[in-house]
Order: C-alpha cells, then structure tokens, then sequence
C-alpha cells in the first residue's frame, strides 16, 4: 500500500492532478485503473488527490496503461521522485502540525501571495523578538521554550522567499490595531516598524495598513491568505485558519468571494505610499 504522510508536496499535488488528467483522457474509470495496480479504487483515488506519495512502480504501470510514451513517462517518473523528496519544512515535524505543513508547501510554490492579518504583523514580515512574543503569548497547554524556539527558526527560514530568485509576488492588508498591538516592549516593536520599512522596499512586496478612521470593511471575519500558482495544474486556493487547524478552498465561488473582499479592502486600505508614512510616524512615537 501506498504510504500516507501529514501533508503533500505540492509537486506531488500537480503531479496527482496530471494522473487524474491522463487517466480521463485514456477513457478509463478508477476501477480499471485499480484493477491494473491490483488494488481498491480508494488507492487510485489517493495518489490523484496526493493523499499518499506516488509509488514508482504503481506509476510506472499506470502511464503504460495510458498510453504515455516511455520518453514522457521517464520525464514523469523523475518528476515523482523529486516530488517525493521531503520538504525542507519536515526538518520542523516535530512542531509543524500536519494542516499547516500545507500552507509552507504552497506558500514556497506560490507566484501571488495576498495576505489579510488583522491581529498581528504578517509572520513572513516579522523579526525573531517580534515572533518569540507572539508565539509566547500564544501558547496553549505544554509548549516548551524549546519548542517555541523551534518556531521561531521556522518562521525566519520561510521569509528566504523574500529574497530569493523568483521571488513571488507578496501583497499584504493588515489592520492598524496589529501596527499598535504592543508586543514584548517598545524595543521590539521599534525594531519590527524597521523591519517593515525594510520589507516594503522591495519590488515585488506591497503592505498596506487599514486605519482605524477608514471605518469597518467587509474583511472583519478573520484572516486568510490567497494563493495563485503559475503551474496550470493548480487552482487559486484560499487557505483560512482557526484555533486548532485550517481550511484549504479552492471552489471557484469560495475564491471569488474572498478574492472580492481582499480587493474591496485593499481600495479602503491606506496606499503603499501612505502605509509607509504610517509606519515612519509610529516609529517616531515608540
């Protein structure tokens, strides 16, 4: 049997996705294609939603019963592995709770990333000190300083995205509540308001601030983040967390609706501009 893990890659997601497409286009069900594998139609079902990894020799038979050519099928095998490889976010398993494994799979694949944080800065935006008093504050039952720690050098690795080649394109809508939230002193915050002057002035990174005067907008339910991938294979997805997991949509309607609230609240939102003049008076006063 296929072996599950906590959360897939999101190499194995596309490659799942083209399984189920090259099935369909051979005009077999997922009981011909089970019956060829010699297992239950659950299994093939899993390896095309990426709820196992994808077997080589499973594979392997598959592409031959749907007619890819070997050449394609060596390039799909090659793909599979690579895909099978784990992320280097698994080094943190130890901490790293399966639906949230996820989110670091697609925040990293990602070409557009719009974020709406209403209680905090952005985590991708957040200095070590600012991060060790969020995740302090936010410990629930018997989390050990270790394992907060352990957080926190998540947390740094993923903002490598920031800066790396390929860079995706990161667009942020915060409120100000999360600018005045004092956290772990005024030093820190002082060095967080720095780090996201930083932030804003690269190219491929918008911030932008909803004052406290702009009134109430149509986000107020909670955050959420939007994904949007170059890779065909994968659809706009909206991923939505509360207190002990997450949502992950990707229905049209679903993305639609979150997609009109974040532009709705990104024209109510103060301009990058002015988000930067917000953020060189707060340091003033701290």
């Amino acid at each position: 049997m296929s072996e599950p893990r906590s959360a897939p890659t999101v190499g194995q997601v596309v490659l799942g996705r083209r399984l189920l497409d090259l099935r369909e286009r051979a005009g077999l069900k997922r009981e011909e294609a089970a019956r060829i594998l010699r297992v239950a139609p659950a299994t093939v079902r899993r390896m095309e939603t990426a709820e196992v990894a994808l077997k080589i020799p499973y594979l392997q038979l598959l592409l031959k019963a749907y007619g890819v050519s070997d050449e394609e099928a060596e390039s799909f095998v090659q793909l599979a592995e690579e895909a099978n490889k784990p992320g280097w976010w698994q080094r943190f398993h130890d901490i790293l709770p399966g639906w949230f494994s996820m989110y670091v799979s697609l925040e990293g694949a990602a070409s557009l990333i719009r974020q709406y944080e209403p209680h905090f800065v952005p985590g991708i935006m957040q200095t070590e000190d600012y991060a060790r008093g969020v995740l302090r504050s936010g410990a629930v039952g018997q989390t050990s300083p270790e394992d907060i720690e352990r957080h926190v050098a998540l947390r740094m690795q993923r903002q490598a995205l920031l800066t790396r080649d390929n860079a995706p394109r990161i667009w942020v809508v915060t409120e100000e509540t999360a600018l005045r939230r004092p956290v772990a002193g005024p030093e820190v915050m002082r060095a967080q308001v720095d780090r996201l002057l930083e932030v804003t002035q690269l190219p491929h990174v918008t911030l932008q601030v909803i004052e406290f005067s702009s009134g109430p907008h149509p986000g107020t339910y909670g955050p959420f983040v939007l994904f949007r991938f170059a890779m065909p294979e994968l659809p706009d997805m909206v991923y939505s967390e509360y207190l002990t997991g997450a949502v992950y949509l990707d229905a049209r309607t679903e993305v639609a609706n979150h997609l009109e609230v974040m532009d709705r609240m990104a024209a109510q939102a103060a301009t990058a501009q002015r988000t930067k003049e917000i953020l060189e008076n707060l340091r003033k006063e701290l």
